[in-house]
């Protein structure tokens, strides 16, 4: 039996997304235990699964059930919380060695994920600077991943009431184009760049999103697309290579985008297809944003030559469902992000508003 065979899987329950909260929620932590909304089955079908261990959770972040760095941040930290339950020692030592292997467990899920490695730090903190008994310390994680998740959702807010101020008074409505998916699932259940176009379909000054479909796995039709249908809000779904096109037909009035890692500088490095939106958007005058939580911000990295590209399996260029889309023989490069540098980036929107690239390393020291 696989370890996916083993979880609680529950079909589509109207309750996730009642009416008077439109809002999706992709981790939820229900008494003792995570229910996670499976985001590979989006969109044709809406399952949740229920996770009581904390092995099942770092398995959720590999296989793609949470997805974003934000939510995987969220997911951890509860997991670290499951996984401080499954430690049954009384020596501190012991025990703080082994919840620190369980953090590194999660790390290495995805590297590449700033907040991921935030919100893992921030537990191990909780429990390396604590006094108190191991119980005590388990009390105290739990509130940790609590606290990062109520965090979150509202600096996620914050950010998009700030890039509503930053984005362009004219026209009156405007349409915007985005890549991947930086929403609800991929937060606490707000979004950073899609928060934004909440914000902006909130306050009426939103007219339309063009959803990027985002090869080769298709966040942005499967995911963005989905979100904004859930809220009623207007969207169009176009493939990768048309955000030129749409451009220069004076379709979109701006780009915005996520972050997975923002270096020193400001370089940022986000979803394969990002830089490209970027020059495009340079090449057409179209500003160009990246909404992000300072968090995401990696001062270690002084620009985005440090940054460091993952490489995703080929099997996701050459087959969609059953259909096998290229022929024996041919070879595939598949790297999961790119990096958009600093000088093509108009403004990188924070909780703490919206600041030239330039000025996001002084102010993460701040």
């Amino acid at each position: 039996m696989s370890w996916e065979a083993s979880l609680s899987l529950y079909p589509f329950k109207t309750a996730m997304i009642a009416p008077s909260d439109t809002h999706v929620y992709p981790v939820v932590w229900q008494d003792d235990h995570l229910v996670l909304i499976d985001q590979r089955q989006l969109p044709e079908r809406y399952n949740i699964v229920s996770i009581h261990r904390c092995d099942d959770v770092v398995r959720s972040l590999r296989s793609g059930i949470v997805q974003g760095g934000s939510a995987m941040g969220i997911a951890a930290a509860y997991g670290l919380y499951l996984g401080a339950n499954e430690l049954h020692t009384e020596d501190p030592t012991a025990f703080w060695e082994r919840l620190e292997a369980i953090g590194d467990q999660f790390k290495q899920t995805r590297p590449d994920k700033a907040h991921l490695q935030w919100a893992v730090d921030k537990m191990l903190a909780v429990a390396h600077h604590s006094s108190a008994s191991i119980e005590m310390v388990r009390e105290q994680l739990l509130s940790q991943a609590q606290t990062i998740q109520n965090e979150d959702f509202s600096l996620c807010h914050a950010i998009g009431d700030h890039g509503v101020k930053a984005l362009p008074e004219a026209p009156a409505k405007l349409t915007v184009l985005t890549h991947c998916n930086h929403g609800a699932l991929a937060t606490s259940g707000y979004g950073t760049s899609l928060g934004i176009m909440r914000s902006l379909w909130r306050e009426g000054r939103l007219e339309r999103v063009y959803a990027a479909e985002t090869r080769p796995t298709f966040q942005g039709s499967r995911l963005t697309a989905w979100e904004c249908v859930q809220e009623g809000i207007p969207v169009t779904v176009v493939t990768d290579s048309m955000a030129a096109h749409c451009m220069q037909r004076g379709l979109i009035h701006g780009v915005l985008s996520g972050a997975d890692r923002i270096a020193a500088n400001g370089d940022t490095l986000s979803k394969i297809g990002t830089y490209s939106l970027a020059l495009v958007a340079k090449a057409h005058s179209v500003p160009f944003f990246v909404a992000a939580s300072l968090s995401t911000v990696d001062l270690s990295v002084a620009t985005g030559d440090d940054l460091t590209i993952s490489e995703h399996p080929a099997e996701e260029i050459y087959r969609l469902g059953d259909r096998v889309t290229s022929p024996k023989g041919a070879e595939f490069y598949n790297p999961a992000a790119d990096i958009t540098p600093a000088g093509l980036i108009t403004a990188i929107v924070t909780e703490r508003g919206a600041f030239a690239p330039g000025q996001i390393g002084p102010l993460k020291t701040e």
